[in-house]
């Protein structure tokens, strides 16, 4: 099978990076000791060296991120037949208003964005179940060749956007029965999510631990992740569908998350990527109805994390593209992500193709199959 480029470098091992950080110690307490005169300078580093400091650090290519974002809001020509500005513009904004809700303004990500330069094309599922999705309902070996294949199509229907694969984990699993706590929800062991990270490095792909919170809470849920979050191909999904603030049992009502909650994995999120100097997260958000995410325009990508608002909605293909227009292209939050289902989708027509869902508007970088 082939593999896909490695967007994460192999971190150091603990002992290699202990050894060095002990010999820079050493180091520094000989120079400021010992080196004659070393009290008597001025040690604030000066506006140039701050200056080529910065300009070392790796940066984000505004111009073409701002370039991708026009090319995947994908919006009817302007007259005169233009949707993009300049190529030596380097501001995307303000944006003639004629040009739609997309794209939106949001803060720039940091350097390492996958973001809009990539598609992710991911497996959706959980490994004791074979009803929840792709991943989990075939042995792994072909499991994976599935996705890859899945994913050359996208690279063929879209040659100019090179595709992540992805292993997308349902980590947090809403339950028909409460369970000691009465949360009505089932937090997976370690061993089943590093059997997971496991195969995504077989193909260099990532992975998104997905939380379905049942009568509990993502405040309580996303830190109990923390260890895995940490991790550079390690990125989080939430669930609105099966989060019942309002009572009952998962599976009786679809449920729901506020701007407040998605906000809380956000500012986690970001957290974790400053404290651990890491390429930016990103969150993927599933919906396919209005009440499922609530005052959708106080969610606030940051930097370090991208936000994905997932079209989870299974049907005719009529009813989905509907459902993507009514609920992700109208309440734009930064990225849009598009679900397919192997099984209810062809149960009820045919399977849309790549060539198709690359004419909508916005564009999807985020393709799930469950």
């Amino acid at each position: 099978m082939e593999k896909y480029p490695d967007l994460y470098p192999k971190p150091k091992s603990k002992k290699k990076v202990f050894w060095l950080v002990l010999i820079l110690a050493i180091l520094g307490f000989v120079l400021f000791y010992l080196k004659p005169g070393i009290l008597s300078r001025n040690i604030i580093p000066s506006n140039d060296q701050v200056e080529s400091a910065i300009l070392q650090m790796p940066q984000l290519d505004v111009i073409a991120y701002n370039k991708k974002l026009i090319e995947i809001a994908n919006n009817a020509p302007l007259a005169g037949g233009s949707t993009a500005p300049s190529s030596t513009a380097l501001t995307l904004w303000p944006l003639d208003e004629a040009r739609g809700l997309w794209p939106v303004k949001t803060a720039y990500p940091n350097a390492g964005a996958i973001l809009p330069f990539y598609r992710i094309v991911a497996y959706y599922g959980n490994l004791y179940s074979k009803n929840m999705g792709v991943l989990g309902e075939y042995p792994e070996d072909q499991m994976l060749e599935m996705l890859d294949k899945e994913a050359k199509k996208w690279e063929t229907a879209d040659p100019t956007t090179p595709v992540v694969p992805a292993l997308h984990y349902i980590a947090v699993v809403a339950q028909a029965g409460p369970g000691k706590d009465g949360k009505y929800r089932a937090r997976m062991p370690d061993k089943e999510i590093d059997k997971v990270l496991k195969m995504a490095e077989k193909i260099n792909g990532i992975v998104f631990l997905d939380i379905q919170v049942g009568l509990g809470n993502v405040q309580t849920e996303v830190p109990l992740l923390e260890k895995y979050l940490k991790m550079p191909q390690v990125h989080l999904g939430m669930d609105p569908e099966f989060a019942m603030k309002q009572g009952g049992r998962p599976g009786e009502r679809i449920g729901t998350l506020d701007a407040e909650d998605i906000n809380f994995a956000a500012r986690y999120l970001a957290k974790i990527v400053k404290e651990n100097n890491l390429p930016p997260k990103i969150l993927v958000v599933h919906r396919f109805t209005q009440p499922m995410v609530t005052n959708f325009q106080n969610i606030k990508p940051l930097p370090e994390v991208q936000i994905v608002m997932n079209m989870d909605g299974f049907g005719a293909q009529g009813n989905k593209l509907n459902t993507y227009k009514q609920y992700v292209y109208k309440e734009p939050v930064q990225f849009t992500g598009f679900k397919l289902f192997y099984k209810n989708d062809f149960a009820r027509g045919q399977l849309l193709s790549p060539e198709q869902l690359l004419k909508l508007s916005p564009i999807p970088v985020y393709i799930q199959y469950q």
